[in-house]
């Protein structure tokens, strides 16, 4: 019998954010899991606050597809953006895949149109480079 080849351990993900993080304004930036886990994070985002992070926005997109759905009178809620905006700054976040999401944190005179274009594109690569990558067999040889 054979085993199916599968993913078991999420890669890091980091490398998404680099061109993002040379972005006017952009402070921070994280690839979160859907159940609240740091794929990714700029290098100056410290782990702890990554993590508050990844839980916070796991949280709040739950809360945005209810909220959304609760509006649309339909549970059928695919969310394309969310959007933060406080006296420090905005939070984007963006859909980045199955159960992934790109966030960005920037300064208040950030351009949200050039930032959200560049995390289209990363979400591009990102799942440009997943497609093209074999996966890893974690079946015993």
């Amino acid at each position: 019998m054979t085993i199916p080849a599968r993913r078991s351990v999420r890669e890091d993900t980091s490398w998404v954010l680099a061109p993002l993080m040379d972005l006017p304004h952009v402070i921070h930036a994280a690839v979160i899991s859907g159940d609240g886990l740091i794929e990714g994070r700029s290098p100056e985002l410290k782990r702890e606050a990554a993590e508050g992070v990844a839980a916070m926005l796991s949280a709040l997109q739950g809360a945005a597809r209810t909220t959304t759905a609760a509006f649309a009178g339909t549970y059928d809620v695919r969310l394309r953006q969310t959007v933060i905006e406080s006296e420090n700054g905005w939070v984007l976040a963006i859909p980045a895949g199955e159960n992934t999401t790109l966030a960005v944190f920037a300064g208040p005179d950030v351009n949200m149109g050039v930032v959200t274009h560049h995390m289209q594109v990363q979400v591009a690569s990102l799942g440009a480079k997943v497609m093209s990558s074999p996966p890893r067999d974690t079946a015993a040889t």
